[in-house]
């Protein structure tokens, strides 16, 4: 597994092929659709026996007056998984067709809530198919189960938090968005820019181009030290709508850091307030 200090947090295709239909292994489908047909694709075919989750409806929810999702509340997580068939025991693994990104929210959401074994898969659907694997179009009743939530709450961070953290020695801010975005080039807040003092991580130096799979343990390792990322600090991550956010809170657990956290409305939420600093 390219010698990453946390193997266990990803799940290769050949590994994923040797333990479906385990019953403490259970596979869910996290594809996403701006129109909101991913249930319909996860319908066309899937990998067997996965459960299709809902991220933007299952695992997070929105203010009436604002565009943004944040992660839902204990219960509205439990009740969807324990739906899907996951307890306190199960092993998750999570896919989906997008260079892992909402499959990366999906596992931040469910750490949050304490869920202990969580794994992505390696190159999400493309690689599962691409290395020669059917999908099914079967939906099956899921096992009956029960998620009980324990919260970690230094994993998730609001924007008071964040403005508490400004110039603080202790932590480190990366910014997940494009280049263009973090210098204020371009965007569609109020404001563009960055939050004073964080450092830039483009989410897309992560995967390989291609196949989707997460680049080796050296090479991430290059990413984040040349953004001056390194052991000894709080990380915390965001960018426009924690997607993003959460890809790079997985990739640096992945690297073996272990206080990481995601920035829950990120620049979305920070950009369109006039009374929060911004650097350009």
């Amino acid at each position: 597994m390219s010698g990453y200090p946390r193997p266990e947090l990803l799940a290769t295709v050949d590994w994923l092929a040797e333990n479906l239909g385990r019953p403490e292994v259970r596979v869910l489908d996290v594809r996403s659709r701006p129109d909101g047909t991913g249930r319909a694709a996860h319908a066309a075919g899937h990998i067997p026996g996965a459960g299709f989750l809902d991220w933007s409806a299952d695992l997070a929810t929105q203010d009436e007056d604002s565009p943004i999702f944040l992660l839902a509340g204990p219960d509205q997580v439990a009740e969807a998984l324990g739906r899907l068939g996951v307890g306190g025991g199960t092993t998750v693994v999570l896919y989906d067709d997008t260079t892992s990104l909402y499959a990366a929210r999906a596992w931040w959401s469910l750490r949050v809530y304490g869920l202990e074994s969580c794994r992505i898969l390696d190159g999400g659907l493309g690689n599962w198919t691409a290395l020669g694997h059917e999908l099914s179009k079967a939906i099956l009743p899921p096992p009956q189960a029960t998620f009980i939530p324990r919260t970690m709450p230094r994993m998730r961070l609001t924007t008071s938090d964040i403005r508490g953290l400004l110039g603080s020695h202790d932590a480190i801010l990366i910014d997940a968005r494009a280049p263009a975005e973090y210098r204020g080039f371009e965007g569609n807040t109020r404001r563009l820019g960055h939050i004073p003092g964080a450092v830039n991580v483009p989410v897309s130096l992560t995967t390989e181009p291609g196949t989707g799979t997460f680049r080796s343990n050296d090479a991430l390792r290059e990413v984040f030290l040349r953004a001056n990322v390194t052991r000894g600090r709080r990380l915390v991550c965001y960018d426009g709508s924690g997607v993003a956010a959460a890809k790079l809170a997985f990739v640096l657990s992945l690297l073996g850091h272990d206080d990481v956290a995601v920035y829950d409305g990120g620049w979305a939420e920070w950009g369109d307030r006039l009374d929060l600093p911004v650097d350009r």
